[in-house]
């Protein structure tokens, strides 16, 4: 940094300096691993020593806490992906099942939520889409945090849902369908060349709740791209001009991976390869009737914790996914 001609270029050295520092934090938190472990074995070894049951429940606990945290540092080591330190946006969109599976995917709108909030990430629902009957017909949320794309890209595909169906007087069992999509956050700084020649831009009044303000205006925003036929909305803020500018962040995500799939010779573009929301294709199943069951299809990963899931536990299905891809 002390070197001549450092700061000629800012945006250069900028980014140098952020690397230097994550290269800075990796390190300092090895190392502070690797004290808290020479720690553990003394007071181990003290505890042992005097046969203290006590100071050998806290070694227990302390080391369980210690192998947790070598555990998500061994994995975010993993997450070298040049997106997966980005922030997220989130889509959900419910498929195949009309009312049930709207409901469906407000029950993972909330699943996702929780999970920000677990996890110590800043959420941002961007836009909502409120079902006919109930639920959503589709859901927009901006995940901010450190590696939040590199966790959330294992939830891209169609989650199924099985259950007795509350909309259903009979009581009968339903199968539902739901979508996820996940795309990172992109910086200002990344060119991604967007014309104003190429974008229409289409406004009406937002639907659902928000206020009078927001029902009797023109706030909501709606921006295809024509080149690619990528389209874009957001309703959620009361200021038209808020909504533009989400539905711009938006758009600019959706084209940063749409470019990514074109170099790396996909024959299609990203909203080209999605699989159909339908039975066959899920990469999760949700069962609460006959048992309760959470699955993922493409590890294996099992558990019969279903509430749990619901309410934003679904490290252990991300970790198994991710790990695999990495193996």
């Amino acid at each position: 940094m002390s070197a001549p001609g450092f700061w000629d270029n800012r945006e250069t050295a900028q980014t140098t300096i952020e690397e230097v520092n994550e290269h800075k934090r990796w390190v300092d938190t090895w190392q502070n691993l690797e004290d808290q472990r020479d720690d553990l074995m003394l007071l181990y070894e003290l505890a042992e020593e005097e046969e203290d049951e006590d100071a050998m429940a806290e070694v227990t606990a302390e080391a369980n806490a210690l192998e947790k945290a070598i555990t998500e540092l061994e994995f975010r080591n993993m997450l070298s992906g040049r997106d997966d330190t980005k922030n997220a946006i989130l889509t959900i969109h419910p498929g195949a099942g009309g009312t049930e599976s709207a409901d469906w995917a407000q029950m993972l709108l909330r699943m996702y939520m929780r999970w920000a909030e677990r996890r110590g990430f800043r959420k941002e629902l961007m836009d909502l889409q409120p079902g006919d009957e109930a639920g959503i017909k589709s859901a927009t949320v901006g995940v901010t945090g450190k590696y939040a794309y590199g966790y959330l890209k294992a939830e891209a595909g169609v989650h199924r849902l099985v259950r007795l169906s509350p909309f259903d007087s009979q009581k009968r069992r339903h199968t539902s369908f739901a979508s996820v999509f996940v795309y990172p956050e992109i910086e200002d700084a990344v060119e991604v060349e967007i014309s104003e020649s190429d974008l229409r831009v289409d406004t009406y009044r937002a639907s659902g709740a928000g206020g009078q303000h927001v029902n009797k205006t023109d706030s909501a925003v709606r921006i295809t791209h024509l080149p690619t036929g990528i389209v874009v909305q957001c309703q959620n803020e009361r200021s038209q001009h808020k909504n533009r500018a989400s539905a711009m962040k938006i758009l600019r995500a959706r084209l940063y991976q749409f470019q990514e799939e074109e170099k790396r010779k996909e024959m299609e573009a990203v909203e080209h390869t999605k699989k159909s929301i339908e039975w066959g294709n899920q990469i999760r199943s949700y069962v609460l009737h006959p048992y309760n069951m959470v699955k993922d299809h493409r590890t294996g990963e099992e558990t019969s914790n279903v509430e749990a899931v619901m309410d934003g536990d679904i490290d252990a299905f991300i970790y198994a996914y991710l790990s695999g891809q990495e193996a």
